[in-house]
């Protein structure tokens, strides 16, 4: 770690000593803060929070430094045996948590050689790699947690990469002379003169966005790293695999990856003439119609659950259009046009566009960098004696298309992502 980065520390920790002084005397002595005390009190906090800022500003101005001077905890150095690493994921935790601790950090020696045994130091972010097979199972849990994501066509990028771009097809109809971008092709005899033709391409510009996960424990659950490891496992990859699902939605392109619901390729469907019913069997048929007739196969329906009772009335005739298979009585699933029909708490309120999506999610792309930093302070909850754990995963993604296609032989456009208008 940097000489001045330490020196920073050192002193932001000192404030957060002094701060802890002045509540630990009100404390034995029973009384509440002075208005002086708590002015003091205060400024420590306005100081401490300037500090970090400074800190933070200058870990991303030394991140591709090399680390130096890094005080490392030889004790809990491991032996050769283990080549350097963290037997699990809650021994790294509490190597994290000590690293954080007020004064000078002492620093696990692991903690520099968890991700490819090649001294990956402290980076931009203040913390450390996650031990890579730690990370895997993570990022792997995640995902499982997800619905979305795991459909999703994913990239992992090299370590060194912040972002990818790739040219991707130009397409807007599949009329001959702009099916693959332009690419043309001729029978012998069509045509006395061929004309050369090229692919017209764009770029698909993909940069990692952080997505960043906080997790409190307190300071009796930090003395069990059984315990520890099996909290933040399952609450990481929870809330990481919903925030993942969310933005392949909903994400809005801005800090975040761009959703389905706000990109150019998504088609939306009008209700009908004088509609005031949540769904209609026509705005299914409709909907059906417009999506890429080779996306059908992978394609799912993402509902709000709110909207499925409106499912159930649905009619053609006197036979029901959804029902799950071997009725009511036995397991509640079901299709429409054979595709699943999966509720999803992301899917926007029933009435709402975005309240029932037909989607192939093979045409949304996803990029990772496919490491997860940790880090740990000590000072953000101080006061009710817990500790935070942030976790910061680098990802992005977008939809492959960006716009819809007009059919070879047809008028309507068509895409993988088809969703309804607001009723």
């Amino acid at each position: 770690m940097n000489k001045k980065l330490l020196a920073m520390m050192a002193k932001r920790n000192e404030l957060k000593n002094q701060a802890q002084q002045l509540l630990d005397t009100v404390g034995k002595e029973g009384r509440p803060l002075t208005d002086e005390e708590r002015e003091t009190l205060s400024d420590l906090k306005a100081k401490i929070a300037n500090w970090d800022e400074t800190i933070s500003e200058m870990a991303e101005m030394l991140e591709d430094s090399a680390p130096v001077d890094v005080p490392v905890n030889r004790a809990d150095a491991p032996s050769s045996g283990n080549k350097g690493r963290f037997a699990n994921f809650g021994e790294q935790l509490i190597a994290v948590y000590n690293a954080a601790q007020p004064n000078r950090p002492v620093i696990d020696e692991r903690l520099l050689n968890t991700a490819s045994g090649a001294n990956e130091s402290v980076p931009s972010d203040g913390g450390f790699l996650v031990q890579t097979d730690f990370a895997t199972e993570l990022l792997k849990n995640a995902y499982e947690t997800g619905i979305l994501a795991p459909k999703c066509k994913k990239i992992p990028i090299s370590t060194n990469a912040n972002g990818l771009k790739i040219n991707a097809l130009d397409d807007s109809s599949r009329a001959n002379g702009a099916r693959w971008g332009g690419i043309q092709t001729y029978w012998e005899n069509e045509a006395d003169q061929l004309i050369a033709s090229k692919p017209k391409f764009r770029t698909m510009d993909l940069s990692l966005k952080k997505l960043t996960g906080l997790c409190y424990a307190t300071d009796e659950l930090l003395q069990d790293a059984s315990a520890l490891q099996s909290v933040i496992t399952q609450g990481f990859a929870e809330e990481f695999g919903f925030k993942i699902d969310d933005v392949i939605l909903n994400g809005t392109g801005s800090g975040q990856p761009l959703g389905i619901l706000n990109s150019p390729s998504l088609v939306t469907v009008e209700k009908e003439n004088g509609q005031t019913e949540k769904i209609t069997v026509e705005n299914l048929i409709k909907m059906w119609s417009r999506c890429w007739g080779r996306s059908r196969a992978n394609a799912v329906w993402y509902i709000n659950q709110e909207l499925e009772p409106y499912l159930y009335t649905l009619t053609v005739g006197d036979k029901p259009v959804y029902i799950p298979a071997g009725g009511l009585s036995e397991k509640p699933y079901g299709t429409l046009f054979g595709r699943p029909v999966v509720p999803l708490e992301q899917c926007s309120a029933a009435g709402s566009v975005g309240d029932i999506i037909l989607g192939d999610l093979s045409q949304y792309l996803l990029i990772d960098k496919g490491g997860i930093n940790a880090a740990s302070s000590i000072h953000v909850r101080f006061l009710y004696d817990e500790s935070v754990f942030r976790f910061i995963y680098r990802v992005d993604g977008q939809p492959i298309w960006n716009k819809p296609i007009t059919p070879y032989k047809g008028s309507s456009t068509l895409s993988p992502f088809v969703t309804l208008a607001a009723r």
